[in-house]
């Protein structure tokens, strides 16, 4: 394993900056964000852009992979996290003309893994979802297959504001999902494992690692704590909102413990990249690293 992080919270520094300081502190796995190129709000943590996608050559994608391994430090991974089945279609399919570039760009550079979500649309139920999905990915699937790329979806429900309530924007998210994405591309997409998306939904952490381990392409690495008042005001039904608290890991309600046994045990020995959520440690670079370097040292121990 080797442990490392996500670059999104430093979305106004220069990625070889950022690899400075990483390879400086003891990681040495970089997932890079790929959002485009724009300008105007963006979602928290969305937005970032350390690879111009869209006009990096083959020749200047190995040259930057190369200056990384000069820090001792690898891509565990492309990441961008749209919502490729957004019921806006003409959003849609922006974000999946992007979702392409950044695959091209993987393929074009020698990194073999692209993050991303399955998407969903939160006015409908999860299986009017997946009916759409078997429509939209297959397109998708090849061209990262052609690409010499593969998919990983992360387990992460987007459940965070009212706008994704209350189906979210991501269906990708449960065993009852899982298992279909598997069935339909298995060979194609594997999972970008976040256990903090566990705790909220009260998914049992070891018996889902034990399922789906063998499937897991990538691992995040974030904390998540349960608001009990939050949860006592609101209810389940709130699908989160209100007492869902993104946390740096050792902080929140996962079983770190539980986390390395079952992926151990799973025989995944892939990066663990540090996803930073946690507003107790954001406002200003030297917070964000703070926060990195607690989750490094609570980390660390179980990463060999």
């Amino acid at each position: 394993m080797k442990l490392g992080i996500l670059t999104a919270p430093f979305a106004e520094t220069a990625l070889n900056d950022v690899a400075d300081w990483a390879g400086s502190v003891g990681f040495r796995a970089l997932e890079v964000a790929c959002w485009p190129r724009i300008s105007g709000p963006t979602r928290r943590y969305a937005g970032t852009s350390h690879i111009d996608v869209a006009s990096i050559s083959a020749s200047e994608g190995k040259e930057l992979v190369a200056a990384l391994a000069e820090k001792d430090l690898e891509i565990s991974a492309l990441g961008y996290y749209p919502n490729p089945l957004h019921p806006d279609l003409s959003h849609r399919q922006d974000v999946i003309d992007h979702l392409k570039k950044v695959i091209g760009a993987a393929g074009r550079m020698g990194v073999g893994l692209v993050n991303t979500f399955c998407g969903g649309d939160a006015s409908k139920h999860v299986d009017a979802n997946w009916d759409e999905a078997v429509k939209v990915w297959p397109d998708i699937i090849k061209f990262a297959r052609d690409s010499g790329v593969k998919l990983a979806f992360e387990n992460c429900p987007m459940i965070f504001s009212y706008d994704e309530w209350p189906g979210g924007h991501n269906i990708a998210y449960s065993p009852y999902v899982w298992r279909r994405i598997l069935e339909a591309w298995g060979g194609d997409v594997g999972m970008n494992f976040d256990p903090s998306h566990l705790v909220w939904q009260m998914i049992d952490q070891a018996r889902f690692i034990r399922e789906f381990g063998p499937h897991m392409s990538h691992a995040h690495a974030k904390d998540l704590m349960i608001d009990r008042e939050g949860l006592y005001e609101r209810g389940i039904l709130s699908a989160g909102i209100g007492w869902q608290v993104p946390r740096m890991p050792g902080l929140g309600d996962v079983e770190w413990g539980t986390i390395f046994s079952g992926l151990y045990r799973a025989g995944y020995d892939g990066p663990i990249i540090i996803e930073h959520e946690d507003r107790r440690f954001e406002g200003a670079d030297e917070k964000v690293k703070r926060g990195f370097l607690l989750a490094r040292d609570i980390l660390s121990p179980f990463v060999k």
